[in-house]
């Protein structure tokens, strides 16, 4: 089985097809490599694409140890996997908790990142919402431990900004709901305990943001609330950054809109090889509104 080995000695699993440029997926809370297939089959034709699942998703291995849990290492298996594959510098992808690992990872490493996209960030974001999102990742993470896996995602399935997956496309919801309940309820935890419930506020990353220049883009549902104010703030703050809304969409949307994620994701590859990427014009910032004064 194949894997690479961080750092600290965990063990991550990837899987990978095609050749040329790479292309690294990073998946999000509720998924696995597996959560890529749609983007893996249609970029394996031109790209080299590796898809891995992160601590505490087999068969990646399970770390016991909360302190194996955090932003900064989700950030660094990142670069683990680029390096125990000897790629010096890739597309980086993510969704959600990928999002942010992705963003993340572009912040401390630009070098290593040919772009970003960044999807489905923002979640317990906003200032108003920080305790809020903290206090439900401790309650997801004693409902993982007491319930078990397969009894919690019977529920997280069916969260508010999952529902329009399921709406679309039923089938392709009832296997991403079983692949969820697959996952391992302790790595889940500990992932909800030290990435999820730790992470910083996008919000505090603004002078980070700010000097930012890998090409960027940031691409959400318009029915996933959480990331609606987080995206507009990203897009403001980082002058490589590009935002894209897909309508009546929800959280997943690479596999709940795949053919409409996959054309954003083949555009954005398209420009930043081409070295066709724009940075913001300065003269786009302005105090005033019309640029009348």
């Amino acid at each position: 089985m194949p894997h690479v080995t961080t750092d600290d000695g965990v063990k991550l699993y990837y899987e990978e097809g095609g050749s040329g440029t790479p292309v690294v997926f990073v998946h999000e809370f509720a998924g696995d490599c597996r959560s890529w297939e749609p983007q893996m089959r249609a970029f394996a034709r031109r790209y080299r694409c590796i898809a891995f699942n992160a601590r505490g998703f087999p068969p990646s291995d399970v770390p016991t140890s909360p302190a194996s849990y955090s932003q900064a290492r989700a950030r660094d298996d990142i670069r683990a996997v680029l390096d125990g594959l000897g790629i010096a510098k890739a597309h980086i992808v993510g969704l959600s908790m990928g999002g942010f690992a992705t963003l993340h990872f572009g912040l401390a490493y630009p070098e290593r990142a040919l772009s970003l996209l960044v999807g489905g960030c923002g979640y317990g974001a906003e200032r108003d919402q920080r305790e809020i999102f903290r206090s439900e990742a401790e309650k997801i993470a004693g409902r993982l431990r007491n319930e078990g896996m397969a009894k919690f995602s019977e529920t997280y399935a069916l969260g508010p900004t999952r529902v329009q997956f399921q709406n679309k496309d039923p089938r392709g919801w009832r296997e991403f709901a079983a692949q969820l309940a697959e996952h391992s309820s302790e790595g889940s935890a500990l992932t909800q305990l030290g990435v999820q419930r730790e992470r910083p506020s996008i919000f505090d990353l603004e002078d980070q943001m700010r000097r930012l220049t890998v090409p960027t883009l940031i691409i959400t549902g318009d029915e996933d609330h959480p990331c609606l104010v987080p995206n507009i703030f990203m897009k403001r703050t980082i002058p490589s950054a590009a935002l894209q809304v897909l309508p009546n969409a929800g959280h997943a949307i690479n596999i709940e809109d795949p053919d409409r994620f996959n054309d954003a994701l083949a555009d954005f590859l398209a420009q930043v090889d081409a070295g066709r990427w724009p940075t913001r014009d300065p003269r786009s910032v302005s105090a005033s509104i019309t640029g009348i004064r």
